[in-house]
Parts: structure tokens; sequence; C-alpha cells
């Protein structure tokens, strides 16, 4: 398969967006690069509560279903993190390199 990037923009629950950013880089990052997905970047927008970054994943398998690997694996469920209790909102793009 190709790869894919997906830009992902979530608006996150007021007074929750540093714990929200703390809980991803520790706890979010380092399994997706086990998996096989490469981080392009986070922001975070404090005016609108909105953290934003990019995801990408070439592989054997398709973006959708290494991202339901990820969804399943005993790994992300030992996290208890249910992703409803932080975000609003949740914004998938999935956008070409062009630059």
């Amino acid at each position: 398969m190709g790869k894919t990037t997906q830009f992902r923009t979530y608006t996150v629950r007021d007074g929750l967006l540093d714990e929200w950013v703390d809980r991803w880089r520790r706890e979010i990052v380092p399994l997706r690069l086990a998996m096989g997905f490469d981080i392009g970047g986070a922001w975070v927008d404090r005016d609108r509560s909105q953290f934003l970054w990019f995801i990408s994943y070439e592989g054997p398998e398709s973006f959708a279903r290494r991202n339901a690997e990820y969804w399943a694996s005993p790994v992300r469920e030992a996290m208890n993190l249910d992703p409803d209790d932080y975000l609003l909102r949740t914004e998938e793009r999935t956008v070409e390199e062009e630059y």
C-alpha cells in the first residue's frame, strides 16, 4: 500500500488541553510509533482549545486496517484513555503531500 497521511484536528474540553497533550505524548505517540505510524508534528491552538497533528502510515496494510489494529491492541486498551473524556469534536482529513 502507499503512504496515507491524515491531518487531525481535535477540539478539547475546557481545561483539559494540557492534560490531553501530556497523555498523547506519553501514551499515544510511543504506541503509534511502535506500530509503524509516523507523526509529522503536533500543534496546539490555545485560543480554540484545539490540538492538531499529522499521522502517516506506509506499509503492507491499509491505513484503516493498521489503525483498527492500533485500537484493538492490548497496550491501547491498558491505557484506559477514552478520547470522549477529553475531546468534544474530531476532524480527520486524508491529505496528499505536495511539497
